[in-house]
């Protein structure tokens, strides 16, 4: 992976091939806004591209409830419904699709790249950094390595039992918990399992959170796909 001088200790990101300088906002962050410096980037280094998972991964289902008023929010925090990732993190993705359709499983996504002014949004509304975001810091979301997801059974369509609903801030979503259902049990650990054999590391609070450990070297985004 090029770094593409990225010194996360710099207060400055220097875009390859041009003199612009992009300024840290009032946190200190470094956060791409614009298509073009989107564009430098990727030019400079494919594996910053954040692909459309709907068309590079055959059968990957949806359910962007951030999109709709269908979240702990109550309000509808994004334009659109598209699912993006970094290049890396969708081709690890699409080889847990694989895997899981082979048992007769598919994803099923909640969320992949966020903006960062939704970080923003949610800290406001749940300023507890177990369950969102610090903007002071931002997270695997807005750098498009992260990913809230679940599964469904291929035969059905429908959505596995899972421990809780998407975005249950209880401790029945944490890791250690137990469920008395064995079929949740299973569930839970055949996603962990997978996620974790292709490269992905888990959250100890939300059972649907996954992101790639080496998420510091893809700058934080705020922008539209």
């Amino acid at each position: 992976m090029k770094l593409l001088s990225l010194l996360p200790l710099l207060c400055t990101f220097a875009l390859p091939s041009a003199a612009q300088q992009i300024k840290p906002n009032k946190y200190g962050l470094t956060v791409i806004t614009t298509r073009q410096q989107y564009s430098q980037l990727v030019k400079a280094d494919s594996n910053q591209q954040l692909i459309n998972l709907e068309t590079f991964i055959p059968g990957i289902r949806k359910d962007v409830r951030y999109a709709t008023t269908n979240n702990f929010t109550r309000q509808r925090l994004y334009n659109g419904a598209g699912i993006y990732l970094r290049l890396p993190a969708a081709k690890a993705l699409r080889k847990i699709q694989e895997a899981l359709q082979r048992k007769g499983y598919g994803l099923l996504i909640y969320d992949a790249y966020r903006p960062y002014h939704v970080t923003e949004a949610m800290f406001k509304i749940k300023p507890n950094d177990l369950y969102a975001a610090d903007p002071r810091k931002g997270s695997g979301h807005n750098r498009g390595v992260a990913v809230d997801l679940s599964m469904v059974h291929l035969k059905t369509g429908k959505p596995v039992a899972m421990p809780t609903d998407f975005d249950d801030f209880t401790f029945k979503a944490h890791e250690q918990y137990q469920p008395g259902d064995p079929i949740v049990t299973a569930n839970r650990k055949l996603l962990r399992d997978t996620m974790k054999q292709y490269g992905f590391k888990g959250s100890r609070t939300e059972w649907w959170h996954y992101y790639l450990p080496d998420y510091k070297k893809y700058p934080i985004m705020d922008m539209e796909m």
